[in-house]
């Protein structure tokens, strides 16, 4: 799989954030600091729809 990581990625050395990689009809995210632990898989339309949700400001509070 091809993980990328976010460019707002927070830290100097960037290792503190999640990273994903696309897969057909699904997004795989897994944890940059512990890469081979389990990873989480998302329909690719569910992932979209999050990542644009959070983009526009809205929460889960």
């Amino acid at each position: 799989m091809n993980w990328q990581k976010s460019t707002y990625s927070s830290g100097g050395d960037g290792d503190t954030c999640v990273e994903i990689a696309t897969l057909p009809a699904r997004t795989a995210v897994r944890d940059s600091k512990a890469p081979n632990r389990a990873t989480l898989s998302f329909p690719t339309a569910s992932f979209t729809a999050l990542v644009d949700h959070l983009k526009a400001g809205h929460s889960s509070k």
